[in-house]
């Protein structure tokens, strides 16, 4: 099991960057060659963060993007949401169909309290606090 996909990895590099950069738009070229990841494959996380708000494009020479948000007010949460789906430990399934003893089983409530907790940690991580400044 991931925790964070290769996905939402690459969307908070490539945040991190564009928050730290000094430039107000950040091209897809410089964010490409400064942190190696394929044109076509950025180009869609990139697409995905404008669709969702967290990024705003600008076309044409000089264009690229910049944040639509504040960096303390992108939370990790919100990008796994985004690319991953809500976050799960564990799905409890028997043969295909959820697992009738999902009220009384005692391993899922332990699972149920660790998952609250790793999303409570997660949901604190925001961009800014990555890069030391929130």
């Amino acid at each position: 099991m991931k925790l964070i996909t290769r996905y939402t990895d690459y969307a908070i590099r490539a945040l991190c960057f564009i928050a730290k950069s000094d430039k107000e738009v950040v091209s897809v070229p410089d964010l490409v060659a400064s942190l190696k990841i394929p044109r076509p494959f950025l180009r869609k996380i990139l697409q995905v963060l404008n669709t969702q708000g967290i990024l705003s494009s600008c076309k044409g020479q000089g264009g690229g993007f910049s944040l639509a948000r504040k960096p303390e007010k992108i939370f990790l949460m919100d990008l796994m949401n985004i690319f991953q789906g809500p976050f799960k430990l564990n799905e409890c399934f028997f043969k295909m169909k959820c697992c009738p003893n999902t009220k009384t089983c005692l391993l899922r409530k332990r699972i149920s309290r660790i998952e609250q907790y790793v999303i409570a940690q997660l949901q604190s991580i925001t961009i800014a606090s990555l890069l030391g400044s929130g």
